[in-house]
């Protein structure tokens, strides 16, 4: 039996891999099985990192809203449950950048809720 060179499938493998390690120091970014490795581990970061994101965002948003109402007189909880109460649906991205961005906005709408 003759041998096979496993050019082709291989190469475009690896090449798939280092390409990912670009920017990568020393042998992390020039020998597969280190690059390897090293892209695995941080293509599990950033996925672990998007999750966190989207945790901490909800977080400040929170903050900003439990600030702006605090101001008004209001606790964050009393103010959400109002909201959920009247069904008012604006989510707390949008009700975290009023309250940054267009106070009187924000005034309004927890006037509406009394």
């Amino acid at each position: 039996m003759s041998r096979v060179r496993r050019g082709f499938k291989a190469r475009r493998r690896r090449n798939k891999i280092l390409k990912l390690a670009k920017g990568y120091h020393f042998d992390r970014r020039t020998k597969f099985r280190h690059a390897a490795h090293t892209v695995v581990r941080a293509l599990h970061f950033s996925y672990i990192g998007r999750r966190l994101l989207k945790r901490d965002m909800r977080r400040l948003w929170i903050v900003r809203i439990n600030a702006a109402t605090k101001s008004l007189g209001m606790s964050y909880s009393k103010f959400m449950g109002a909201m959920k109460k009247n069904q008012i649906e604006v989510n707390r991205k949008m009700l975290a950048d009023l309250a940054v961005h267009d106070f009187n906005g924000f005034k309004a709408i927890h006037q509406s809720l009394k």
